[in-house]
């Protein structure tokens, strides 16, 4: 439509044309919920499908970044913008698709590389596909300060890695020894993930067409635990996945952009039973499993189910009263998580590099702050690891300090180099200063050796 108005030499776009009704209803939803709702962002679902488009040999429709969705984000992000909003996008597709859009489109795009990264790397205990697909990120020129970086949602653990399989599924790339292409290394990531998250000895977490897997974060972790039934799951078992969990939150909220968590993830929740919701998951979607009643405040605590009669499931750490109490518990820790995250500027900060490791459980992160480096150590394994972190970015001389205590832990080596030891599933978070410069007798200012 926008083409033809263009090609008909229209000097502007005539809204009261029935052929711009549906965007007006789009645009007007918009705005109802920004100013009487009172929302101050919009999520825009699906919004690489706007365009749709029929084939010319019978085959499938042009669909997936058809210039005219282009068009119509460009539209709607811009509105919400006029009236003070900001928008974020819900595009699976490939990295280089989500650059395009952040140049003209929505403020924001939802983080579908690294979802499955940090989970593949739990699953296997080896960041290698994490690392790439965060250095894929910075190779093509997308920031993660525009990402949203997310736990989990009412959606499944979409595992597409559309960017692999489709536009770069020629690309080779080096991976686990091997010159691998993007479409193999999609395939092997998301073989790895079923294997280690679904199948009979892990029913509790269920395949979604051919997205993903429906599961909580709670699930996730304990299918790579290896939990074969979710009665399986002590005490002990809690504190492994509660760690664990919170090393996903460490991995999201102390980088670049945004960070996003659900009530699901705050109490720990498990799956439902399929056997109590057998009449949802009749029409094959699984994702009902993972939406199980939670009651956050223990407002009601002989409730069987939600109001529209959905089953309450497992809570593994509590209602957040009752975490509060306990300095720690899940929600007290990532209390602690979100106040380094403010205190630093972290969210506004500019991912620099994420070097090799020597060790395959390892991720290093390395970010500019306003007037620091700030550099992210994790651990995805369950073996406590002296972690030898290497960066170009890292200048010799440099004090390092621990953001959770705020101790000296020394100073960056002559190598660029800095020895930190990380517990299971554990992870630090370092400010990282440069050397001062010395001011020597001719009042001139020499740099620190």
């Amino acid at each position: 439509v926008y083409l033809h108005y263009f090609k008909q030499g229209q000097p502007s776009i005539n809204w009261l044309d029935p052929t711009f009704a549906g965007m007006r209803l789009v645009i007007g939803d918009a705005l109802h919920s920004l100013g009487d709702l009172g929302a101050g962002a919009l999520r825009l679902d699906a919004n690489g499908f706007l365009g749709v488009e029929k084939s010319t040999n019978e085959g499938p429709a042009w669909s997936e970044g058809h210039p005219l969705s282009e068009g119509a984000n460009q539209i709607i992000a811009s509105m919400v913008r006029k009236v003070g909003g900001f928008t974020f996008q819900e595009l699976n597709l490939t990295i280089d698709d989500i650059k395009a859009t952040s140049e003209r489109g929505a403020d924001l795009s939802y983080d579908f590389v690294t979802r499955p990264g940090y989970q593949h790397a739990l699953v296997t205990r080896d960041t290698e596909f994490l690392r790439l697909a965060l250095n894929e990120c910075l190779k093509v020129g997308v920031d993660p300060a525009g990402l949203v970086h997310a736990l989990q949602n009412h959606d499944e653990l979409t595992y597409e890695l559309v960017h692999f399989a489709t536009l770069h599924s020629d690309d080779v790339y080096a991976f686990r020894g091997r010159r691998t292409r993007g479409g193999t290394l999609a395939v092997r990531v998301r073989q790895d993930l079923l294997d280690g998250i679904t199948g009979e000895d892990r029913p509790y977490n269920k395949v979604f067409t051919t997205n993903g897997i429906a599961s909580t974060a709670a699930t996730v972790i304990a299918g790579a635990l290896g939990v074969t039934a979710l009665d399986e799951i002590d005490e002990t078992i809690t504190r492994q996945i509660k760690q664990a969990h919170l090393l996903f939150v460490a991995f999201n909220a102390l980088q670049p952009g945004v960070f996003a968590l659900s009530g699901w993830d705050l109490l720990g929740m498990l799956t439902v039973d399929e056997s109590q919701i057998m009449h949802l998951l009749a029409t094959g979607d699984t994702r009902w499993i993972h939406r199980g009643a939670y009651d956050l405040m223990d407002s009601d605590p002989d409730a069987t189910e939600s109001g529209s009669g959905m089953p309450r499931a497992r809570s593994l750490y509590g209602s957040i009263p009752a975490q509060l109490a306990n300095p720690n518990s899940f929600v007290s820790s990532l209390q602690r998580i979100l106040s380094i995250r403010k205190h630093y500027g972290i969210a506004t900060a500019r991912m620099l590099d994420v070097p090799a490791v020597a060790h395959k459980s390892l991720l290093v992160i390395v970010n500019e702050l306003a007037d620091a480096k700030h550099v992210l150590v994790l651990n995805f394994s369950e073996e406590e690891i002296p972690a030898i972190v290497i960066s170009q970015h890292l200048v010799p001389g440099s004090t390092v300090m621990d953001m959770t205590t705020e101790q000296l832990l020394g100073e960056v080596s002559s190598l660029h180099s800095l020895l930190v030891t990380l517990q299971p599933f554990g992870w630090m978070s370092l400010l990282v200063r440069d050397p001062v410069a010395d001011e020597d007798e001719d009042g001139n200012d020499d740099e620190a050796v």
